[in-house]
């Protein structure tokens, strides 16, 4: 017999401590998008609940259908506004905060092309003035410009 035989098998695990921190596959959403899609999950469950009740109220016959079906569908409004509130509050943290500027392939050859543009008019206008064809002169009769 080994000597690991008497650990119940754990000789692997000796090493590591109870508590192992793994990275996290995403990263936190920003606390104003997390409270606002924490506020919208609420709402619509919320309004999931309201309409679920007010189906089976309307299966029973009560007089409560009627003002819980109106509720869930004001319930359905304030539940798209807070969707629609997750989306917009992430955008604008995304606007403000989370956008990195790393000019992709595209953005730098448009650059490389307006740089030589530029480098090609400060050469133009250090040569001075270029001169004028006329079309005039004593050789445009014969055809030469």
């Amino acid at each position: 017999m080994s000597s690991d035989a008497g650990d119940g098998g754990r000789a692997g695990v000796r090493g590591r401590g109870l508590w192992v921190e793994e990275p996290a596959r995403r990263r936190r959403m920003p606390d104003p998008v997390r409270a606002s899609a924490v506020r919208a999950v609420l709402i619509v469950a919320v309004t999931l609940t309201q309409a679920t009740i007010s189906f089976f109220l309307a299966l029973t016959g009560s007089w409560l259908a009627f003002p819980m079906a109106l509720g869930a569908v004001a319930g359905t409004i304030v539940a798209t506004w807070g969707v629609l509130d997750v989306w917009i509050t992430r955008q604008t943290w995304n606007q403000r905060y989370g956008v990195l500027s790393a000019p992709s392939s595209t953005a730098r050859s448009r650059r490389r092309e307006a740089r030589q543009a530029a480098r090609a008019a400060r050469a133009a206008r250090k040569a001075g003035p270029a001169r004028i064809p006329r079309e005039d002169g004593p050789l445009a009769a014969f055809g030469r410009r």
